[in-house]
């Protein structure tokens, strides 16, 4: 009986070592595949950036050894292009845009999902994995995704792109581990990145200096404005509206007597908007490009819990789809600093229901 072929998404750490080795001790036939991203602009500059880039030189290196030490076969896949066009160039559009776009969960969508998939599937490859933690079940002929078993490394939120073709090609051999579990694993499996570091959150930006970054893709940006109050008293001058997100506190360099946070950034007029933390509580949202991940829109109105950015804990809130792509969140309890351009993620108990852009 041949056995199932399936393809690693290897980053060279831990994660997804850890993987590609689990998957091989259940019988697999196991390929890993490292997946070069980064622009030239983006690379690292000393070698303490490079060992926290998933996508550097080191990092394809890494997982060429762990391949070696699996003896399993690796492929090392040129995505650049394709990332500079769906992740990097949207990225400065929407801080163009005063808005506070999420990469990864993009990178997820349209590159370590729907590109990586595509490609394995030009390989004969029968499943894709990556080291997610997340849950997938199957339910009759219907894939859920669900939260990993570990709510401190719980990655749901970033996956709620993830379709039914998706879902019924990929495995998370991870989902039910903890990071210590983890870690202990890649020592039993001797692997030599077994207390290798997480890599940084936005990998094409590997001094996390993203002004930086943003100031030369898109010199324009570097364009200094007023900073009012709600009732329009001029208080200061930021340093251009792409370097200022909703609910931001610090380095707003304005004295006027009580803590203040950015509530509202209008482009039109590059003016950035202050008021006190009550301002910038909301209970409702809409968001656009919404996915269902059963595929089916709901008819009615659906109760359970949202969750408006990775780091924010969901809140309890009813769902309404309202057509074309949108639907509308409403929580039970205000919300602080409701983002456009981040993503809102819905559950009903541990299931992703699914999610869509904050507009």
């Amino acid at each position: 009986m041949t056995k199932n072929k399936v393809l690693v998404a290897m980053s060279g750490g831990v994660d997804s070592s850890v993987a590609a080795a689990l998957l091989k001790e259940q019988g697999y036939e196991v390929y890993g595949a490292t997946m070069q991203i980064w622009p030239e602009d983006a690379a690292p500059k000393n070698e303490k950036e490079a060992g926290r880039s998933c996508c550097s030189l080191e990092a394809v290196e890494d997982a060429r050894r762990v391949c070696h030490q699996l003896d399993i076969p690796h492929y090392v896949f040129n995505f650049k292009e394709y990332f500079e066009e769906k992740v990097i160039q949207n990225f400065c559009e929407e801080y163009k845009n005063a808005r506070t776009p999420n990469p990864c969960v993009r990178c997820n969508k349209y590159v370590k999902f729907e590109k990586f998939l595509s490609r394995a599937k030009e390989l004969g490859m029968d499943y894709i994995a990556t080291g997610h933690y997340a849950r997938i079940e199957k339910n009759g002929s219907a894939y859920k995704l669900k939260k990993a078993k570990d709510d401190s490394k719980d990655q749901s939120y970033a996956l709620y792109m993830m379709d039914q073709n998706i879902l019924s090609k990929t495995l998370f051999p991870n989902a039910g581990l903890t990071k210590k579990q983890i870690r202990e694993l890649a020592q039993k499996f001797n692997l030599h990145i077994h207390e290798k570091l997480d890599s940084q959150e936005i990998c094409f930006i590997t001094d996390n200096d993203f002004e930086r970054f943003l100031k030369e893709r898109m010199p324009e940006l570097d364009n200094p404005g007023p900073i009012k109050t709600l009732d329009g008293t001029f208080v200061g001058t930021h340093r251009g509206i792409a370097f200022y997100t909703l609910g931001q506190r610090r380095g707003l360099n304005v004295a006027v007597g009580y803590p203040v946070y950015v509530v509202k950034i209008d482009k039109d007029a590059n003016t950035i908007y202050i008021g006190d933390e009550k301002s910038v509580l909301k209970d409702e949202l809409i968001a656009d490009d919404f996915i269902f991940i059963s595929g089916q829109v709901p008819k009615d109105k659906i109760m359970g819990r949202a969750k408006i950015r990775y780091n924010t804990p969901e809140d309890d809130a009813t769902l309404e789809y309202l057509g074309e792509g949108k639907s509308r969140i409403k929580f039970d309890r205000p919300q602080a600093a409701i983002t456009p351009g981040q993503y809102a993620v819905f559950y009903v108990g541990d299931e992703v229901v699914g999610g869509g852009v904050i507009c």
